[in-house]
């Protein structure tokens, strides 16, 4: 009998610290409505720039606008707004105003996967790099986002945005803080 009781314990044990799964993912679940984020990208070269986004997604059943303002520590704002259609349960086609071209975003189940190319000098040379962007849903109910930036295949830098549906808990989840 104790021996029973003593494998009861165990059991229960091991599921208290056993991390508890992420609910799938889907786009249109965590963006509609208001998001916060904070991010921070770094070069190779040493170039480092932290920024917080205020974003709005609105969904139609189909397609999910998601307005991403931007505000860098040096005081820089910018707004870009991403367009997804929802193609498929597990796939979206995207586009937004520096991207080239469109970006198909890949589901499985916590996770999305998505590769673009943007032009960084819209008004002079061009200077065309490509992001390669993962999304992790937590089971907390954040979501982070690795996004490394590579030109001619070579990796130069790395961004890393974590989002949350509150501005205070993405401000304590904020990267290299």
């Amino acid at each position: 009998m104790s021996a029973r009781l003593f494998s009861l314990a165990l059991g229960l044990a091991a599921l208290q610290v056993s991390p508890v799964a992420a609910r799938d993912l889907t786009l249109e679940g965590f963006f509609k409505g208001k998001t916060y984020a904070y991010g921070k990208f770094t070069a190779i070269n040493g170039v480092s720039r932290s920024f917080r986004v205020d974003l709005t997604g609105r969904w139609d059943g189909r397609v999910l606008r998601l307005r991403e303002d931007f505000v860098y520590t040096d005081g820089e704002r910018d707004t870009k707004t991403w367009v997804f259609r929802k193609t498929s349960p597990t796939t979206y086609i995207g586009t937004r105003e520096d991207v080239i071209g469109e970006t198909l975003v890949t589901v499985s189940g916590n996770r999305a996967d998505f590769a673009y190319d943007v032009n960084l000098n819209p008004k002079g040379e061009p200077n065309i790099v490509r992001f390669s962007d993962t999304l992790l849903l937590e089971s907390d109910g954040t979501l982070r986002n690795t996004a490394w930036v590579s030109k001619y295949f070579i990796p130069v830098a790395r961004v890393k945005v974590n989002f949350a549906r509150t501005e205070a808990a993405a401000r304590a989840i904020r990267p290299g803080h």
